[in-house]
């Protein structure tokens, strides 16, 4: 379930709606946000299944004239270093100006007979800011099937800070339209703070 919209009262109300410990999540987002004024938002909660047990995440999203705000909050069931079940709940507070990407993966069913505004069948959105990269390394290679050489390592660099995926058979249309709305939101915002001043 994602929710998305423009004010402060409205990001409170969409995580009291998630019904995903709402205090302790709006408390840290709201933390996070301080006085700043709210441009947009998401709530995402999503349900997984882990062994025999059923485990619960919301992510927000949040947009505010100069920030870029993730807050991540995770149920824990027992175990060794609490007697009772827990929550985990984590923010970040990025500046705009340090997001080097925001990807926007979007499945499309029947692409031939594509008609412009219709909602993709997924939504993939990864934002990248630095914090956290991957790096896939293999044996590099020659063209002789003979050489045993060592010719070193090649392999890439990915920036994997957040990526979140909503569906419209998981999350439904308004979950999938939001998620487009906000990765706008946030590229636009992006580009204006990147724009030259004059």
């Amino acid at each position: 379930m994602a929710k998305s919209g423009t004010t402060t009262q409205g990001l409170r109300a969409a995580i009291e709606r998630s019904g995903y410990y709402p205090a302790l999540v709006a408390e840290a987002v709201e933390s996070a946000v301080g006085g700043e004024a709210v441009a947009s938002y998401v709530v995402h909660q999503e349900t997984t299944f882990d062994a025999n047990e059923v485990r619960r995440h919301v992510t927000v999203l949040v947009l505010t004239p100069h920030r870029f705000i993730v807050s991540h909050t995770d149920e824990q069931a027992a175990d060794s270093s609490s007697p009772t079940p827990y929550a985990t709940t984590s923010t970040e507070s990025v500046k705009l100006d340090r997001i080097s990407s925001v990807v926007v993966s979007r499945v499309v069913a029947n692409p031939e007979s594509y008609t412009p505004g219709t909602l993709p069948r997924e939504v993939v959105l990864t934002i990248g800011w630095g914090a956290v990269s991957r790096i896939d390394l293999e044996p590099a290679a020659c063209g002789d099937p003979d050489c045993d050489a060592d010719h070193g390592y090649t392999g890439n660099s990915t920036a994997d800070d957040l990526s979140l995926r909503v569906s419209d058979a998981g999350d439904g249309p308004d979950t999938v339209r939001q998620t487009l709305t906000f990765a706008q939101a946030l590229s636009e915002a992006i580009a204006a703070t990147a724009a030259p001043t004059r």
